[in-house]
């Protein structure tokens, strides 16, 4: 049975934060939706210390073969988390992952402490692609800024702390190693690619921000060669996403190295992605298995 530090899981494929609303879903599929939930534990989208509105309409725009968007993680803020979200996340069928994000060490301590002290959660998500207030430094994209990072979070739980990356930097696998000496118990990877569109009705930025991120299949070979080159840097657990959107897909994540893979711009298309992905996935790698050459000793 597959596991994520520690954490069994059914398949090998989860959520990525933000790309699926189960309170929503639930609303819309009734407690069908928890006889047969599509992923095998759930990211919930990121939440903040406090409340945000989120960025300006337009906040999605399609492309070739991928997606922007810019949605500025709009959230209930921490007290509304745990009041209101927190506990219909916990009636689901799976483990709960915990998404976090702030802007300094003291309030991402606060906000580790209070959630993992809740019993609901099985591991926390630090969303690190914010700026430090105190040196102006994106931490995700420094390994010393995340390492210190996890240094100050690490004595707030027991719970696995799992350090979302950031692509849009020089050396992920640097910031990777930060994170693994920091004491993080996984990684995952990637988030969106910064990018940007022209309305060609108006000759303006397609995204009321201006720029967003961009996912979907056309960020794929660029989230499997940072996947391969964390893994050989680290021993941390991975989690690989970037453009899963079939079996074979998620297969190629794990033979670079993932320890489980992440559906994420295809539930857009898909609802019941996830159990697709996983489904295709295990005829994938049962086929590889059956296909393998014997082997014959003499």
């Amino acid at each position: 049975m597959p596991e994520l530090c520690g954490i069994e899981l059914s398949t090998p494929v989860i959520n990525a934060s933000g790309t699926y609303d189960a309170i929503a879903a639930r609303s819309v599929f009734g407690d069908e939706l928890l006889d047969d939930f599509p992923f095998s534990a759930f990211v919930s989208k990121t939440i903040t210390p406090e409340p945000r509105a989120g960025n300006a309409p337009r906040r999605i725009w399609e492309t070739p073969s991928g997606m922007l968007n810019s949605i500025g993680l709009p959230n209930k803020g921490l007290e509304g988390f745990l009041a209101e979200d927190l506990p219909r996340l916990a009636e689901l069928p799976v483990p709960l992952i915990v998404s976090i994000m702030a802007t300094t060490r003291e309030d991402f301590a606060n906000c580790v402490e209070r959630v993992a002290r809740r019993p609901e959660v099985a591991a926390i998500e630090l969303n690190v692609s914010c700026p430090n207030v105190h040196s102006g430094l994106i931490v995700g994209e420094n390994p010393s800024e995340t390492e210190a990072l996890l240094e100050a979070l690490r004595p707030q739980t027991e719970k696995p702390l799992i350090v979302k990356l950031t692509p849009n930097t020089a050396a992920p696998a640097a910031v990777a190693a930060g994170a693994e000496r920091g004491g993080a118990d996984a990684v995952s990877l990637i988030n969106t690619l910064k990018g940007t569109a022209v309305d060609p009705a108006s000759g303006v930025p397609a995204l009321g921000n201006g720029y967003g991120g961009l996912s979907g299949p056309a960020v794929r070979p660029v989230a499997l060669e940072q996947v391969r080159s964390v893994r050989a840097r680290v021993g941390l657990s991975i989690v690989g996403m970037g453009g899963i959107s079939s079996g074979a897909d998620a297969a190629e994540f794990l033979a670079l190295g993932a320890t489980v893979v992440a559906v994420g711009t295809e539930s857009f298309r898909d609802p019941r992605a996830g159990s697709r992905v996983a489904a295709e996935l295990e005829c994938t790698l049962l086929s590889e298995r059956s296909s393998a050459p014997a082997l014959h000793l003499d």
